[in-house]
């Protein structure tokens, strides 16, 4: 199976960015801008701002249509929440996505352990050089962050 059937969040996303995101679409652009006026509003190339993109996108937060970025009713939710509401809607959107829908599989792993699985299922995108530590700041960064994850030593354990 290749990487691409399966939703991965990309080792370039942060929660940072998704918040900066939303707000900028919110605050600046009044909730919908065209993708090449928002890489310009934000100072950023392309690449940069795919990833986060399409891990938003991916996770209900934005639709992308028609070279549009629209903040959805969730992202405005997002937005407007208080913290502890956020990682909630974080963890609830983040389970559909790997490598977090592999992890709920696993129950409980180290990250060389979820590393072996991803690539058992042909997603090699944490199989760089860089990977082991890319897996492992997607995993504390949206994984234990929003509460999905918790973690015991160097195993992580699956909280919902």
């Amino acid at each position: 199976m290749a990487t691409s059937t399966y939703k991965v969040i990309h080792p370039d996303a942060r929660v940072a960015d998704l918040l900066g995101l939303l707000t900028t679409l919110h605050n600046t652009f009044n909730d919908k801008v065209d993708i090449y006026i928002l890489e310009k509003e934000l100072e950023v190339d392309m690449d940069e701002l795919m990833p986060i993109l399409y891990a938003a996108n991916t996770m209900g937060f934005i639709n992308l249509a028609e070279g549009d970025v629209i903040i959805t009713d969730k992202g405005l939710d997002f937005l407007k929440a208080n913290l502890k509401k956020r990682k909630e809607l974080l963890r609830e959107s983040i389970d559909r996505l790997e490598p977090f829908s592999t992890a709920k599989e696993l129950r409980s792993f180290t990250v060389k352990e979820l590393l072996e699985k991803l690539e058992d299922k042909g997603i090699t995108i944490y199989s760089s050089p860089t990977g082991y530590n890319d897996l492992e700041i997607i995993l504390v960064e949206w994984g234990i962050y929003s509460g999905f994850l918790g973690r015991e030593g160097d195993h992580y354990i699956v909280k919902v």
